[in-house]
């Protein structure tokens, strides 16, 4: 197995280009090294040929303590897009992580290939090598293409991996606490937009019933939302459909967005839904949903916000997996991850409050509150 280090220490914002698109001058060593989304602490690019692992592991920053996020399996169409997609997943876990409260900086890996062809027990623990050869400054958890099986695989080899099951020492799936957590996002929106903390008689729009998605459908017909679903798998939108006949099905994202008297949407599904293209034709006064870094490109926010459009960052609402997960090191309880979760309610209407009072967008506040804890740990 081989091993390639490259690390730089800069701050940095996490309003990025969507997965893989190219650097604006360069390509990835210029995203790293020169570009405001630069300023990662360490890149580790790994290889197993036994096992056919190709990975990527990316630590951000690591003041508030290790770093600390999930490995995404994903057949990316080139090395490049792998790399990108790691510096943009890292950089976001760290301002996820410090605005969650959490004494953990921001890290993320991508094994490259498609999981249904060539995940294995050997690949994952040769992954779980890699990791553990950091010593700890890079904790492992599950994100797509990755669950709680394949991490008690990846456990067997490295100590600093969580998502396990219980059975094996861990918290089991935080796509529970992940759909939590964006339902007080959604309730946190509702309150500042509507001046009632809920999404009783709304209509919300979920793209992506996956993982977290059919959670979060569960919340909100508990809650008395109506909602419409879309997923490229017909098999997730039949599994809530069977549970859930009042639930509308859109075609594709494209017909879901443009829903009218769409109140809420809900982008559960990977990454960039909030782009050029589709910020014009949104029909819905609010976005908030699962997915990770939602807006495309920077200048989105500012055109969400040109328009009405209430935006809660995604790595402000989708926090309570990784809640879960760091709590896992500490002995998990998952009544404490909850009350912790449900102060992601505060932690946004804050962030709504702060651009207010700046006259900017939300995602910008919610940057300049992370960075402000990032900064002051620096300092200490």
């Amino acid at each position: 197995m081989g091993v390639t280090t490259v690390t730089d220490v800069r701050p940095s914002s996490p309003r990025h280009s969507a997965q893989g698109a190219p650097a604006a001058d360069g390509g990835v060593l210029h995203t790293l090294f020169r570009s405001e989304q630069g300023g990662h602490e360490q890149v580790v690019l790994c290889q197993d040929r036994a096992s056919g692992l190709r990975a990527v592991i990316a630590i951000h920053d690591t003041a508030l303590g290790p770093a600390l996020g999930g490995t995404r399996f994903h057949a990316y169409a080139s090395e490049e897009e792998a790399v990108l997609d790691a510096l943009n997943l890292s950089r976001g876990m760290s301002y996820k992580n410090a605005l969650a409260g959490l004494d953990h900086g921001g890290g993320k890996a991508v094994i490259i290939g498609d999981p249904e062809l060539i995940k294995t027990e050997e690949l994952l623990l040769a992954y779980g090598r890699f990791v553990a050869s950091l010593g700890g400054r890079y904790v492992t958890a599950c994100d797509v293409g990755t669950y709680v099986a394949d991490m008690d695989v990846v456990a067997r080899t490295n100590r600093w991996t969580t998502g396990r099951s219980p059975e094996n020492g861990g918290a089991g799936d935080s796509s529970v606490l992940t759909a939590f957590g964006v339902f007080q996002g959604m309730r946190a929106s509702a309150q500042h937009l509507w001046g009632d903390p809920t999404l009783r008689g709304r209509t919300v729009g979920v793209a992506g019933v996956g993982k977290v998605g059919h959670h979060l459908v569960e919340h909100l017909l508990q809650d008395g939302a109506e909602v419409v679903i879309t997923d490229v798998r017909a098999e997730s939108v039949e599994r809530v459909r069977s549970r859930h006949p009042q639930v509308s099905v859109a075609p594709d994202t494209g017909s879901l967005i443009r829903t009218p008297g769409l109140d809420v949407y809900a982008p559960c599904a990977l990454g960039g839904a909030l782009n050029d293209e589709t910020v014009p034709v949104l029909t819905a006064k609010v976005v908030c949903g699962a997915a990770n870094n939602q807006l495309a490109h920077p200048g989105v926010e500012k055109d969400l916000s040109d328009r009405g459009i209430l935006y809660a960052p995604d790595y402000v609402v989708n926090a309570g997996g990784v809640i879960q997960v760091a709590d896992e090191l500490h002995g998990f309880d998952f009544d404490r991850c909850r009350t912790k979760a449900a102060k992601i309610f505060d932690t946004t209407l804050a962030i709504f409050a702060r651009a207010k009072e700046d006259g900017i967008p939300p995602a910008a506040a919610a940057d300049r509150l992370a960075e402000q804890r990032m900064a002051d740990a620096r300092r200490a």
